[in-house]
C-alpha cells in the first residue's frame, strides 16, 4: 500500500466480553461460549453477550430517553464505539468519519414491529427510523458528537471489512485522516434463525463443540449464529500508538450460481488473498483468521483457496467461529481483532479439536478473510 494505514483502537462486544484482558483470556479457554436460548420453538445453541456486556448494554439503553427505543444493533455498536475512541484518544474536536454495517440490521425490532402491524393493523410510530440499516453509524455518530462523514452499508458476513476497506480509501484519498469502522449484528430472534435452519447450515449438534468450523471432514453443517459488534480505529501514517497495522487490502466478488453460491475453490477469496498478499512474501505470514463459518462448503472451499495461494506451506489456521458463533456482518472485525491480539502477544490461538499446529516462528503477520453470501470476498493483511 502506498500510504501506511495505523489501527489506533480496536474495541468490541461480544460473548467473549467488552474488554481486550477479557478477551483475551476467554481465547485461552479452549470451551466454547454458547448458551441455550428458546428461539423458533426450539432451544437453540447460540452465541450470547456475557451478563456484564448485557448490563452495560442495558445501562446504556436507559441512559437516554432517546436511545430506548433503538435496536441492540444499534446499542452495540455505540458501546463499542465508545470503548475505541477512549482508547485512540480520540476527542469530540476531532474529525472523523465513521462506517459501521450490518448485514441483518435492526432484527428484533423489525419482527416486533410487524407483530404488532399483524395483530393491531398499525405500525408504531417510529417503526421506519429505527429499522433502517443507516440507523447504527448515524446514531454512533450522535451519541460521539461527531462532525465528520458517517456511512452505513450492508454487505452480508463482509461488511465489516468492506467498512474497513472504505475507512482505507478514504484515509488514502486524502478527505479525511481518521476513520471509525466496524460492524454490528443481533440477529438471535426467531426468524432469523428460522431462515439459517430453512437453509438447513443451523447446528444440530449435541456435542462439546457445536460448531465444527474448520473441521474439514464434518459430515454436516454446524453454523451458530452469535451477537456482537466491533470497531476500529484507523489513521493515516505510521503512529506511535499503533497497536497494528493495515498492510495490504484484497477483495472480489464471483459470478453468481445462486443466492448463497461459492465457488468449489473459492475463486473470490483467491483474487482476494493475492491481492492482498501482492507486496509479501508468502513466508512472513504467520497465521489467517478464516471466515470458516462451520459449514461443510463455507469450509473446505475456503481451506482449497488457501491450498491455492500458499501451496504445501499453509500459516498457521484459525477461525473463531467455533467459540463465539457467526456474527454475519461484524464477524470480520471481530476476527481483526483475534488477529491483533495474537500480533500482540506472540501467540497463535487454533481451534481445540482441529488437527493440532504448532507456531514455529514469531507471528508478525495475519491475514484476515471475510466471505458473504454471492461471493463478496475481503482479505486484510495487519502486521506489527
Amino acid at each position: 500500500m502506498s500510504q501506511t494505514i495505523s489501527i489506533t483502537a480496536i474495541a468490541s462486544v461480544s460473548p467473549l466480553g467488552n474488554d481486550s484482558e477479557t478477551i483475551w483470556k476467554n481465547y485461552q479457554n479452549p470451551e466454547p461460549s454458547f448458551h441455550i436460548q428458546l428461539l423458533d420453538r426450539k432451544n437453540t445453541c447460540v452465541g450470547a453477550l456475557d451478563e456484564e456486556s448485557k448490563a452495560e448494554v442495558s445501562a446504556l439503553r436507559h441512559s437516554d430517553t432517546k436511545y430506548n427505543s433503538l435496536d441492540n444493533s444499534v446499542l452495540f455498536a455505540m458501546l463499542a464505539s465508545r470503548q475505541a475512541i477512549a482508547k485512540a484518544g480520540w476527542s469530540k474536536q476531532d474529525v472523523f468519519g465513521i462506517n459501521i454495517g450490518s448485514s441483518r440490521g435492526a432484527t428484533d425490532l423489525f419482527e416486533n414491529h410487524f407483530k404488532e402491524y399483524i395483530a393491531t393493523g398499525s405500525a408504531p410510530t417510529l417503526t421506519s427510523p429505527t429499522t433502517t440499516l443507516g440507523n447504527i453509524s448515524s446514531w454512533v455518530a450522535h451519541d460521539l458528537q461527531s462532525s465528520g462523514p458517517e456511512i452505513s452499508h450492508s454487505i452480508t458476513c463482509s461488511t465489516a471489512l468492506h467498512a474497513v476497506l472504505n475507512g482505507v480509501a478514504w484515509l488514502r484519498s486524502g478527505m479525511a485522516d481518521k476513520f471509525l469502522v466496524g460492524g454490528s449484528e443481533a440477529p438471535l430472534t426467531d426468524f432469523t434463525i428460522a431462515q439459517m435452519r430453512a437453509l438447513k447450515i443451523y447446528s444440530r449438534s449435541q456435542d462439546e463443540y457445536p460448531n465444527r468450523a474448520l473441521d474439514l471432514e464434518k459430515k454436516q453443517n454446524t453454523l451458530i449464529l452469535g451477537e456482537g459488534a466491533g470497531v476500529c480505529c484507523l489513521e493515516i501514517g505510521k503512529k506511535e500508538n499503533a497497536l497494528a497495522y493495515i498492510e495490504g487490502i484484497g477483495y472480489a466478488t464471483e459470478i453468481l450460481e445462486h443466492n448463497i453460491s461459492i465457488s468449489a475453490e473459492a475463486d473470490c477469496f483467491q483474487k482476494s488473498m493475492r491481492m492482498a498478499l501482492a507486496n509479501t512474501d508468502l513466508s512472513e505470514v504467520g497465521a489467517i483468521v478464516m471466515h470458516a463459518p462451520g459449514t461443510i462448503k463455507g469450509d473446505l472451499t475456503e481451506y482449497k483457496a488457501i491450498e491455492k495461494v500458499f501451496g504445501s506451506k499453509l500459516p498457521l489456521l484459525t477461525s473463531n467461529k467455533w467459540k463465539i458463533g457467526h456474527t454475519f456482518g461484524a464477524s470480520g472485525i471481530l476476527s481483526m481483532e483475534l488477529a491483533i491480539l495474537m500480533l500482540q502477544h506472540n501467540q497463535f490461538v487454533g481451534v481445540p479439536f482441529a488437527k493440532k499446529q504448532e507456531q514455529t516462528q514469531s507471528i508478525r503477520k495475519v491475514l484476515v478473510n471475510a466471505v458473504g453470501f454471492g461471493g463478496n470476498a475481503v482479505s486484510i493483511l495487519l502486521s506489527l
